[in-house]
């Protein structure tokens, strides 16, 4: 066992599957199972730390910055642990026409946390973006795979209440 799966190992159903991924491309071509493996990582861990970067890297027969390139250039890559419900804001110009800035202010002082800040208790990490490809339906923002559109301060309050619950 090398020093990097000592200090991080995906469990045996994630490394099957892992392997089962890097089989769809031809050889030599390994680093396009790079992004489905990375949310494999993400999914067991919360967040892509340098360990399991590096397990990635040597998973993939790849130099460990070519992992790093990835993981910071994509938002959807959390660097740091998060909370349960990661709330990527919309900080671009049309939400922020919408009246986009008043709620995240509110959301902001509602969970009592800044931007790339975790609530005490876990539950919610905040991360403004650049887009989420919303524009029409803003102020937004998303949580996994589930976009919240045409926020208000209300609205983010049932949100939070109904998160928490």
């Amino acid at each position: 066992m090398s020093e990097v799966e000592e200090r991080v190992a995906l469990t045996p159903e994630r490394l099957a599957k892992v392997q089962e991924i890097i089989k769809r491309y031809p050889a030599g071509q390994q680093k396009s199972a790079l992004l489905p493996i990375l949310h494999l990582v993400q999914e067991q861990f919360g967040w892509v730390s340098a360990a399991s970067m590096d397990m990635v890297a040597e998973l993939l027969d790849i130099q460990p910055v070519e992992v790093y390139e990835v993981t910071t250039f994509y938002t959807m890559f959390h660097l740091e642990p998060v909370g349960k419900h990661v709330i990527e804001y919309c900080r671009t110009g049309p939400c922020c026409n919408m009246g986009g800035e008043g709620v995240y202010d509110h959301l902001k002082n509602r969970l009592g946390i800044k931007e790339k800040e975790t609530t005490a208790d876990g539950v919610f990490t905040l991360k403004e973006v650049e887009c989420l490809a919303a524009c029409g339906w803003g102020p937004c923002f998303q949580i996994r795979e589930k976009f919240y559109l045409h926020l208000t301060n209300d609205k983010v309050d049932e949100i939070i209440d109904e998160l928490r619950n």
